[in-house]
């Protein structure tokens, strides 16, 4: 006759928790959703990964990969590899395999994205191309004018009267902001942006109840050869992907004690 505890998923304290438990702690917990859409992703992955030709690994690249880690990690000697297998509970069986799917993903993720990259890049360029910028930040629209007459008629210093008048916590930084995504800012402000060389001053504009006035540091055009916005865009492309593939499939939860 079969045991109590061969029906456990879990045993706390001596006592068994059968699998239906379990489930339905995590019911309870609100987590149940994500429990199931982390193992759905898994089974996706995996079958994608050991039913498509286009994503194999060479074995060489796999045992060099193998080489590398334990050179890294000061695991050449067999008996000290062998200690840090056990205690992470792995067999060297499941920890190539580890390896090895590794560099299968990373492979799957180029194979489904990059027929979508270029498009991709063009849809989204606008938010991707960033444009350094300093401002000064006051509460009034003629003290704005004042202070763009200033600037623009006298060559006053932009960094002086961030420094003096601007409510911006930026100008600390003598009003510097940093990088701006131009998809983020106003028609209207990226327009006037778009028309000045860096150096120039554009304004004022109403912002928040407050007005601004901007200067152009620097121009930051997006391109595919950045590679973190690359890498960036392909975890995104894949990551809908993966969400396309997972709604598509019919999925029933059952449980038999």
């Amino acid at each position: 006759m079969e045991s109590k505890d061969s029906k456990a998923l879990l045993i706390i304290n001596e006592q068994p928790l059968t699998l239906r438990q379990c489930l339905r702690y995590l019911q309870a917990s609100g987590k149940l959703q994500a429990f199931i859409g982390d193992i759905l992703r898994q089974y996706v992955l995996e079958q994608e990964i050991n039913t498509r030709e286009d994503v194999d690994v060479s074995p060489a690249m796999i045992e060099q990969a193998v080489v590398d880690f334990r050179l890294q990690q000061q695991l050449t000697d067999q008996q000290a590899f062998q200690n840090w297998l056990n205690r992470n509970g792995i067999t060297y069986e499941l920890f190539h395999n580890q390896i090895s799917n590794s560099f299968k993903l990373e492979k799957l993720k180029t194979v489904v994205t990059e027929p979508r990259l270029q498009e991709h890049f063009i849809e989204r360029k606008l938010f991707f191309d960033r444009v350094v910028l300093s401002r000064i930040v006051v509460e009034s629209k003629e003290l704005a004018e004042e202070l763009y007459s200033q600037l623009t008629e006298e060559g006053a210093s932009f960094e002086h009267l961030a420094r003096e008048y601007s409510k911006g916590n930026e100008r600390v930084a003598n009003g510097m902001m940093g990088p701006v995504s131009r998809g983020t800012m106003p028609d209207a402000l990226r327009a006037k942006i778009d028309s000045v060389e860096p150096g120039g001053i554009v304004g004022p504009f109403e912002i928040e109840n407050y007005w601004a006035i901007f200067r152009v540091e620097q121009v930051l055009p997006a391109t595919l050869e950045d590679t973190q916005l690359r890498q960036a865009m392909q975890n995104e492309l894949f990551e809908r992907w993966l969400a396309e593939k997972m709604q598509n499939m019919n999925v029933k939860l059952q449980v038999n004690e």
